[in-house]
């Protein structure tokens, strides 16, 4: 007897595709096309380049392109100090931070000669074309022209200690090349000038070399001779408690490059940016006079902190409109309790946003007092571990609305000062401390 019940095979798979297809079909059309799909942007990195022009010293090019470079971008040239690399300065620097939110291109050359110090010294670096390092650091920039169509108008030059001293030396070899720089620690162009193949001169990192401001200027006219275009502007940055370049070579500093730029050496404008700090301008009032100089005081060496290459950028010209801002908008109190005990000592850090605009992301600079040494840390990371300090937010405590507080802390060795810092700044705007 036939099975009624059972449904013909055919019939059914013909049913079954018939409601299918109009189906498939709305799927079809509702996909996005592939160009049409959200894909994940690859984030930029630090390269190495090789092969990028003359390069007697051989030192290394590392370059950071942010993903957001502009069309005939800024480049800013960031040389790194004794000891260090390029990849440090990347690293250690906002400068990368700074080029995602403004599109230049930086460019951080790297020593190679085992002291890991660029050579501000030989005769061949104190003249343009001469040799060395300064030849080296000019193919890079060549490079970087020619292969992003960078404005020449736009490049700068900046460093930290030996890497300021460079910034002083290029600023002298190729005036035609940058716009301006800004040295962190360092000395006057010819300062370090040896004969002997010395890469150390105690008596101008000792602050005992004095020129007149005319002999100064002499020595970074001698660099180019003939030499009669416009001059780099220079911003200086320099701690009052600085024992490896000492305070005094600030001075001779301001001597040169007032003397270079003609500004005569009677500040147009004086005032204190943050707690501590003496700002003087020479030949004008904006943030873009000829030269600007900052003291710290009672600060070190290692004075550079988070906030300060903002300040830079703003000097240099680069940025929104021309400036770069200096969060938070509004102020910020900090309070620090220390315990110490023979040679060591815990300090638990506590900031206010006493402003009216939420931080999203802070770095808290600082000066540690000599001899203190970061061993340990909660809720937040720190570098360097001595001298100028930066502590950064870890990801659960990286906001702070108006009028709330974020508590952080380290531990830290001593040799006989426990004492707190005594002065800081929240992402490039100083606090005030109770």
């Amino acid at each position: 007897m036939p099975n009624h019940s059972r449904t013909p095979l055919r019939p059914a798979l013909a049913a079954l595709l018939g409601a299918l297809l109009p189906l498939l079909a709305a799927l079809t059309l509702a996909a996005p096309p592939a160009s049409a799909r959200t894909e994940a942007v690859p984030t930029a990195t630090l390269t190495e380049v090789t092969g990028f022009g003359d390069n007697p010293s051989n030192l290394q090019m590392y370059v950071y392109v942010p993903n957001s470079v502009t069309a005939h971008p800024a480049v800013v040239v960031a040389v790194h100090y004794c000891t260090g690399s390029g990849p440090a300065m990347y690293s250690g620097t906002e400068w990368a931070s700074l080029a995602d939110r403004y599109g230049f291109v930086v460019v951080y050359p790297s020593v190679t000669r085992a002291s890991k110090c660029f050579d501000v010294s030989s005769p061949q670096a104190l003249r343009r074309g001469g040799g060395s390092d300064p030849v080296g650091i000019k193919s890079m920039v060549d490079w970087v022209t020619r292969t992003y169509a960078a404005d020449t108008g736009r490049i700068f030059v900046t460093g930290i200690s030996s890497g300021a001293m460079m910034t002083n030396v290029l600023l002298g070899d190729y005036p035609d090349v940058f716009a301006a720089g800004a040295a962190f620690s360092g000395v006057p162009f010819g300062c370090f000038a040896t004969t002997d193949g010395s890469e150390w001169n105690s008596a101008c990192s000792g602050g005992t070399l004095t020129h007149t401001p005319e002999a100064w200027g002499d020595l970074v006219r001698a660099a180019y001779p003939g030499y009669t275009g416009p001059r780099p502007r220079m911003q200086l940055w320099h701690g009052t408690a600085d024992d490896t370049l000492r305070y005094p070579n600030f001075g001779e500093e301001i001597k040169q490059w007032t003397d270079v730029l003609g500004t005569g050496r009677t500040p147009a404008a004086t005032d204190t940016p943050a707690a501590g700090w003496t700002r003087t301008r020479y030949g004008g009032t904006g943030d873009r006079a000829p030269v600007e100089a900052i003291s710290l005081q009672g600060v070190g060496h290692n004075l550079y902190s988070y906030g300060m290459a903002s300040r830079a950028l703003t000097f240099f010209g680069l940025g929104s409109g021309g400036s770069a801002p200096q969060p938070p908008a509004g102020g910020c109190t900090v309070t620090v309790t220390t315990n110490a005990w023979n040679t060591g000592l815990t300090a638990s850090v506590t900031v206010t946003n006493t402003g009216t605009t939420t931080v999203s992301g802070w770095k808290l600079g600082f000066t540690l007092p000599a001899g203190q040494t970061i061993t340990g840390s909660w809720s937040a990371t720190y570098s360097p571990a001595s001298g100028g300090v930066t502590a950064t937010n870890v990801s659960y405590n990286g906001t702070i609305a108006p009028h709330a507080s974020v508590s952080f802390g380290y531990q830290a060795t001593h040799t006989g000062n426990s004492a707190a810092p005594a002065a800081y700044t929240l992402n490039g705007t100083a606090c005030t401390v109770s």
